[in-house]
């Protein structure tokens, strides 16, 4: 058969390039390549995965001819599981939360898919979120086949057999990093596993936007509390069985803003038109090439394209709404911590809770980041804790603080604006100021009061 020539649109699948950037990296940093996932037939990384687990669900008898595709979306695994059933003849309902935009849910209509749009704001085991409508509505429908994405060990082993060994073919094992965007976690955790058996020295970080719970649960075995977050397609509020950390390295937060700018930077710079989780795993990877520096190589993937953002993010009305162009003077967290002169106390791994409560009282604070040896944040020790533990007798004053350790809430950068810095404050009672992996600050919210007051 010629060269690229496919008897259907499913074979056209994976092949993807990988492209050098140029502007967004110095002179001194490590080379970064991106894999433009966006070049799949249906648009995202997700036609990987989709046309892998349909293939498997036939064969293994679970899905029959004139049955019916039922899955909770964020929009790109949902129009790959479409395009698959369009050439096979299946029918299609997908769930989906309502912060996603509406090109995703207009395109999935596009291909012939019934799509149901379910809050967003609420657990993830609640009746109307779109993980259980979606199994609700599988009970409901006969000759249903749910592909469970969020769950399925065939979707790290799509990543596992395609994006992985690609990536290794195309740069000739030449890869010292590995970033990607935790969503699902079948990205990281099947091209991860990939990379570490063919070289253990390469560094798998994945990108998990501030809202998400994964970070605070690589850091400290904890499941934290979820925030809304407005960037599309990563991070989650529970834990996949698709997620595999032990072939994790370090997990870096990215808020929307960071998202959103990268992305803009680069279509605008590189000529690459990324989604927002393009923009959150690029963020990242060049805080990844500064720190490696030159003579390193890393490689990021970008999941999918701009056109499901044009609405959102591309749009400047828009990031003026949500806050994320902000005007020049004074309006950020950077000015809230320079206009205060106070010093920021942690605690380390390790240090016993005594040692930690006198601090607290001697300073007159009632959390404290943790940070581990390296300077890096581990999490949040909180007067609270402290108390129920002593009260209940179940530790000592002798006793080491890390059983006690919390995820990190509240996380921001120095370009947090007041506006979104109100909107952690309505969820948790302090703010934590976070530059690259380190925590610089801890901001409250009478030092917002303060500022306002004398601004």
């Amino acid at each position: 058969m010629p060269v690229n020539v496919h008897d259907t649109v499913l074979a056209a699948i994976g092949h993807t390039p990988l492209v050098k950037l140029n502007k967004l990296v110095g002179p001194n940093d490590a080379t970064v390549y991106v894999k433009l996932e966006f070049m799949n037939p249906g648009g995202a990384i997700k036609d990987r995965m989709a046309v892998h687990m349909i293939d498997k669900a036939e064969k293994e008898g679970k899905l029959k001819p004139g049955g019916t595709i039922i899955e909770n979306t964020s929009g790109n695994t949902g129009f790959g599981l479409a395009m698959v059933a369009a050439v096979r003849g299946y029918k299609c309902i997908f769930t989906m939360p309502d912060k996603m935009s509406a090109e995703k849910v207009n395109r999935l209509k596009a291909m012939g898919a019934q799509v149901v749009v379910t809050p967003t704001n609420v657990p993830a085991d609640d009746p109307r979120s779109y993980y259980e409508t979606a199994k609700r509505l599988v009970r409901e429908t006969p000759g249903a086949f749910y592909p469970n994405q969020y769950h399925s060990p065939d979707n790290i082993e799509a990543h596992y057999l395609t994006t992985g060994p690609e990536i290794w073919q195309q740069l000739d094992g030449k890869v010292d990093y590995f970033v990607a965007g935790l969503g699902t976690g079948g990205t990281m955790s099947g091209a991860g596993k990939f990379f570490k058996e063919k070289n253990p020295k390469i560094q798998n970080v994945g990108v998990d936007p501030i809202g998400s719970i994964y970070a605070g649960y690589f850091k400290t075995g904890k499941v934290g509390d979820a925030h809304v977050y407005k960037v599309e397609g990563i991070g989650e509020d529970m834990l996949c069985a698709a997620m595999d950390f032990k072939v994790v390295d370090q997990v870096r937060q990215v808020d929307d803003r960071q998202s959103f700018i990268a992305a803009r930077r680069l279509a605008r710079e590189e000529g690459i038109f990324g989604g927002g989780s393009s923009g959150a795993a690029v963020h990242a990877a060049i805080e990844v090439a500064k720190e490696a520096g030159k003579g390193k190589t890393i490689v990021v993937v970008l999941p999918d394209s701009g056109n499901s953002y044009i609405s959102k993010f591309y749009s400047d009305e828009w990031m003026r709404d949500n806050g994320f162009l902000e005007e020049k003077g004074p309006g950020t967290v950077r000015e809230i911590v320079a206009a205060r002169k106070q010093t920021l106390i942690t605690a380390a791994k390790g240090e016993k809770i005594g040692r930690v409560i006198e601090d607290m009282k001697k300073h007159g604070i009632s959390q404290m980041p943790v940070l581990a040896a390296d300077g890096t944040a581990v999490g949040m020790i909180h007067e609270y804790d402290l108390l129920n533990c002593l009260v209940g007798g179940s530790y000592k004053l002798v006793d080491p603080i890390d059983a006690l350790v919390a995820p990190l809430q509240g996380v921001v950068t120095l370009e947090t604006t007041i506006p979104q810095l109100r909107q952690v404050f309505g969820q948790d009672n302090v703010a934590v100021v976070r530059e690259g992996q380190k925590i610089t600050a801890v901001v409250t919210k009478i030092d917002l009061i303060e500022f306002l007051a004398g601004a």
